[in-house]
């Protein structure tokens, strides 16, 4: 079954190009973003691990670590790499898990449990493994994006909903359409308009259900 919003992600321990790791141990106290490929020295994968590669000030500022995936082996992976920094100008330092045996695509859902990689196989075989995660420091998943092969991710808008996440992390408020970091926010029906006052001050009341607050602390 696949992973849904607010499940615990496995404890998997996993091989990468930068060693062995496990999930559980390698999140730690931080947020993390698992972004997964179904194969190496792919086009519109390289782009993408390029733009992850760019944003490394960005993941660092919002104390998010980010683990790539593919379904080939760390030998390929260190060489992939070096087309990537070729593209992105820029370090691909983080790791990539080696799913040669589609050990973790398995877990998160990405695939049938009977799938396997054939002789000569393309990327076809496992295109579903196209997907973005955003973990919280409680391992559980906050957010999942599934992409088809021939659109590349924006993550312009992974990093926006990570603020969005972090803004509204474990406190009673969400983020409305096309929010920005500094923008006001929505205070939760689980607050009346008194508590949502004492805990929020002023509010901007535009329906009974519809109630903003300033950008609060």
């Amino acid at each position: 079954m696949a992973l849904r919003i607010n499940d615990t992600v496995p404890n998997l321990t996993v091989e990468t190009d930068q060693g062995s790791i496990s999930l559980h141990d390698w999140i730690g106290d931080s947020w993390a973003i698992v972004f997964s490929h179904p194969k190496d020295f792919t086009p519109v994968c390289t782009t993408e691990f390029g733009a992850v590669a760019t944003l490394a000030d960005e993941w660092a500022k919002r104390g998010t670590k980010v683990l790539g995936v593919s379904v080939d082996g760390v030998e390929e992976h260190v060489k992939w790499k070096e087309d990537i920094e070729t593209v992105a100008g820029a370090k691909a330092g983080f790791p990539i898990v080696a799913d040669k045996d589609l050990e973790l695509s398995k877990a998160f859902g990405m695939l049938p449990a009977e799938a396997y990689l054939p002789d000569g196989r393309t990327p076809a075989h496992t295109a579903t493994v196209r997907s973005v995660y955003i973990i919280a420091p409680n391992k559980k998943v906050q957010l999942i994006m599934t992409y088809p092969m021939s659109v590349g991710r924006n993550f312009a808008e992974v990093l926006r909903a990570l603020d969005g996440l972090q803004r509204t992390y474990e406190q009673p408020l969400a983020t409305p359409a096309n929010w920005e970091v500094g923008q006001d926010v929505i205070v939760a029906l689980s607050l009346d308009d008194a508590a949502a006052e004492a805990k929020y001050g002023a509010i901007d009341k535009k329906l009974p259900y519809l109630r903003f607050a300033k950008n609060p602390a």
